[in-house]
Parts: structure tokens; sequence; C-alpha cells
């Protein structure tokens, strides 16, 4: 069998692409990944085989000179992707969201392949919100999601998604020992997605300075790249023992020492505070189409994490929630036990078992 996955850009795209190549490879399918051509040097992709590249940009309808070069590669990522297929001759095509994959689906639907979309947010995108109309399958993260798809219920399955298989959970003792950190601390991981976030790095290390007994603090700080000098002279003149890093990819260390994260709330952190069944405080990022604040929710309503809006957040506001936290441990447990209302087990072999079931179709 012969499967074709299409992704964005971004990692909330990427991630889970990857999990079911995975999950796929290991039960015998010849699997492709077609990424922008932007993502050529990500980090993550370092290494990885059958990958193929097309050219991408943003679209708008504006008359400008950016517009045109957008349509002009959105074209030439159509002919590319379609000579893709051609030359591969897919089975089934699965696409992960984002304007990218639009033209490789639609070649797939032309040819009568079987298709199928994966959507990661609660509030689906609008590639995604168009595909669905057309593909053989819609799989879903959550089960809210249907009501925002105007499609027959039979064409939808909730599968989670799917997260990356180095991302297990590791003992405390290991965890601690990788970052050098003691026991019976308090620690706390801070990210802000990706790129980072100025606004989550600077508030975040201000209300951690300000807090008192400090000492009983160990924090492990995702910052990106820009803000990294100044946050090591925060946490050091404030006495707190930290971390730093601009980039982390063995995350499962830091999501197993922690006992309280403070980040974004894109669909990929979402599945992974899930899988280490980690208590939060999520900041949305806010010009995503309204995407984390939903899926912030999910957990929110759940009992799982606390919500703070970007516009709210404050150094006052954020240290007001770490104190209350932190007053009462009860409340950090009943968090970490919330999540097991939301177990999906084995979101990537579901996901993968949808694609084998194309062939059962075929057959």
């Amino acid at each position: 069998m012969r499967v074709l996955l299409a992704s964005g850009s971004s990692g909330g795209h990427i991630f889970p692409a990857l999990a079911l190549m995975d999950s796929l490879k290991e039960k015998g399918v010849n699997v492709l990944l077609v990424l922008p051509q932007k993502c050529r040097g990500n980090l993550v992709l370092a290494g990885q085989p059958d990958i193929k590249y097309i050219s991408s940009a943003p679209l708008s309808f504006n008359l400008s000179a950016k517009s045109i070069y957008g349509a002009y590669s959105f074209l030439k990522g159509a002919w590319e992707g379609l000579r893709i297929i051609i030359k591969f001759k897919p089975d089934g095509v699965v696409g992960f969201g984002s304007l990218h994959t639009v033209a490789l689906l639609f070649w797939a639907w032309l040819f009568r392949i079987k298709t199928m979309i994966h959507e990661q947010n609660v509030l689906p995108g609008r590639a995604n919100r168009l595909l669905a109309r057309f593909v053989d399958r819609t799989a879903l993260s959550f089960g809210r999601t249907r009501k925002y798809l105007r499609i027959p219920e039979a064409r939808m399955v909730v599968t989670g998604n799917p997260v990356r298989r180095e991302l297990a959970v590791v003992p405390k003792l290991e965890a601690l020992d990788f970052f050098k950190f003691k026991e019976g601390k308090f620690n706390i991981l801070i990210a802000g997605g990706s790129q980072g976030s100025q606004r989550i790095n600077s508030v975040c290390s201000a209300a951690l300075a300000s807090l008192s007994r400090k000492e009983d603090m160990q924090v492990v700080h995702i910052s990106g790249f820009v803000d990294i000098t100044v946050l090591e002279g925060v946490y050091s003149r404030a006495g707190i023992t930290h971390k730093l890093f601009d980039f982390l990819s063995a995350m499962q260390y830091a999501y197993s020492v922690a006992d309280l994260a403070i980040c974004r709330a894109g669909a990929t952190t979402i599945a992974e505070l899930q899988r280490f069944s980690l208590p939060a405080i999520l900041i949305p990022y806010p010009f995503a189409y309204s995407h984390q604040l939903g899926n912030a929710r999910v957990l929110a309503e759940l009992g799982a994490a606390r919500v703070i809006l970007d516009a709210e957040l404050t150094t006052e506001k954020l240290k007001a929630e770490l104190n209350e936290l932190l007053a009462d441990p009860g409340k950090l447990i009943s968090m970490r036990r919330a999540y097991a209302k939301l177990q999906v087990p084995d979101a990537a072999g579901m996901l993968a078992q949808e694609v084998l079931n194309f062939r059962q179709c075929a057959g």
C-alpha cells in the first residue's frame, strides 16, 4: 500500500503527520510526506527520509506584487503536486490542514484516490472546512468539532491528535537528572510555542521572580532565540534554579519533570499535555482564528487547566494564579486526574487504521 501525506508548515500540522508516518511504516506501508518548500532546513525534519517539497506562498486577494507571486507559487505547487501523485501512484492521500494541502487533495479526488483529512483543532481551519466537503473521511482530535462541519456524521471519526512516539513519559528521577535538578522541589515548564513568545517570556519571568520561596522552585524555560540572554539575567538575579533553551527537541524530559506548565494552546501542545496529564496555565495565542482559545477551553472545562487570555496577561494576574496553585497541592492533583476524562488511546494507531481501511474499500 502507498500513502501520501500532505501537511502545512507549522509544527501543529507536521508533528501529527510524522506520527502517522511512523505508525504506517510499522505496518509495512510505503509513505511519502509532502511539505511546503519553507520547511527545508527544519530541525525536526533533519534526517527524515521520504519527504518531497513543493512551492508555496500565502494567498491574498488584493492586487499587489506579493499577491501575484502568491498565486504563481500556489499554481506552481499544484503542478508539482500533480507530478508527485502521478509518479508515486498513492492508494490514499491524507491531509493535515493548511492551504498547502488543498491542491494535492483535489488531484487525489479528481483521480478517484481515497482521501482523508485530519483536523487538529477544535475549530477547523478554512482549508479543512473546504476539503471536508469532498474527502472520503474526516478525522477529528475533538468530538465537539463535529458541529462546525456540515458533512454527514458517518464521514467523521474522532481519533485524537497523534503525538510523536519519542514523547513518552520517562521516570521522574531520570527527568530530574536530565536537567540536573534536585528532588523535592516544584518544577515549572514555560514554553511560548515553536518560535517563542516575548510576551510570555517577560511576564512569566517577572511573575516567578516576584514569588516568595523561590528557592523551592526549578524552572525549565523554552524561550526562543530572542530573549534568552535577558531571561538568564532575570532568573539569576532572583536566585531561581533554571534551565533555559532556545529550542528543546527532547520535550519528553521537560513534560515528565514538570509539575505545572505555562504555555500556549496549540493543538500539538494540548495533545502533549494530555499525554503527560500535566496541569497547565494556558495563554492562547490571540492571532490564530480563535483556534487556540477553543483548544484551551477543552482542558479548562475538564478542570485540567486554567486559561488567561493574552490581552489579560499581567505579572500580577499570573502571580495570583501561581500563588493559588502553589498554596494548594490538592488542586494540582485534581487537575492531573481530570485528564482521564479525555484520554484517547493510541491516536496514531487509530488514524493509521482508518488509512488501512482504504485498502479494504478498494478491494
